[in-house]
C-alpha cells in the first residue's frame, strides 16, 4: 500500500522521474514559460513553487537546497536575485497552468506553465482596466457613431458613381473626335 505517498508516477522509475523534474524545473525557471503535458505541468508546479519559496527565504542554506535540485548555477542565481524579489509580496501560487489542446502524435493533453508575475504583465494590466472604464463611458456614444459612419460611406459610394458618370461622359466626347479624325482622313484621300 502507498499510504501518504504523494505525487504522480508518470510511468517512470523514481530516479528517472526525479531527473526529469530537475531538468524541467531548471528550464522552467530559466525561460519562465514552457509547454509540456498537463500531468507533467502539475508535477512541475509542486517543485517550482518550492524553489521560489526557498528563494524568498534567502540565505546560504536555502541557496544550497535549491542548488541540489536545479542543475545550472546561472538559474540558481536568477532564482535568488530576480524571482525571489519579484514574488516577495505573494504568499503562494507563483505559477499558472493553461491548457492548450492535444498533441498531434498521441493526443496527450498539453499545457503551458508560466510564472504569474512578469514585469511586462504589470504594465499591461493597468492599461486594459483604464480602457474598460472608457469603453463603459463611451458605449452610448459608440451607438451614435455608427450612424455618423454610415453617412460618410454613402458619400464614398456617391463619389465612385460620380467617377463612373465622368468616365461614361468622356468616351462620348472622345467619339466625336474620332469621327472628326475619320472625316479628315477621308478628305485627304
Amino acid at each position: 500500500m502507498r499510504h501518504g505517498v504523494g505525487g504522480r508516477k508518470l510511468g517512470r522509475t523514481t530516479s528517472h522521474k526525479d531527473a526529469m523534474l530537475r531538468n524541467m524545473v531548471t528550464s522552467f525557471l530559466k525561460y519562465e514559460k514552457i509547454e509540456t503535458t498537463d500531468v507533467k505541468a502539475k508535477e512541475l508546479r509542486r517543485v517550482a513553487e518550492k524553489m521560489i519559496t526557498l528563494a524568498k527565504r534567502g540565505g546560504l542554506h536555502a541557496r544550497r537546497q535549491a542548488a541540489a535540485v536545479i542543475r545550472e548555477k546561472d538559474v540558481v542565481k536568477k532564482l535568488f536575485d530576480e524571482l525571489g524579489a519579484r514574488f516577495a509580496n505573494r504568499l503562494g501560487g507563483y505559477t499558472r497552468i493553461v491548457k492548450t489542446g492535444f498533441r498531434a502524435g498521441d493526443s496527450a493533453p498539453m499545457a503551458v506553465i508560466e510564472l504569474m508575475d512578469k514585469p511586462e504583465e504589470k504594465k499591461g494590466k493597468k492599461e486594459p482596466k483604464a480602457k474598460k472604464e472608457t469603453k463603459a463611458k463611451a458605449a452610448p456614444k459608440a451607438k451614435k457613431e455608427p450612424k455618423a459612419k454610415k453617412e460618410p460611406k454613402a458619400k464614398k459610394e456617391a463619389k465612385p458613381k460620380a467617377a463612373k458618370a465622368e468616365k461614361e461622359a468622356k468616351p462620348k466626347k472622345a467619339v466625336p473626335k474620332k469621327a472628326t479624325a475619320k472625316k479628315e482622313a477621308d478628305k485627304t484621300e
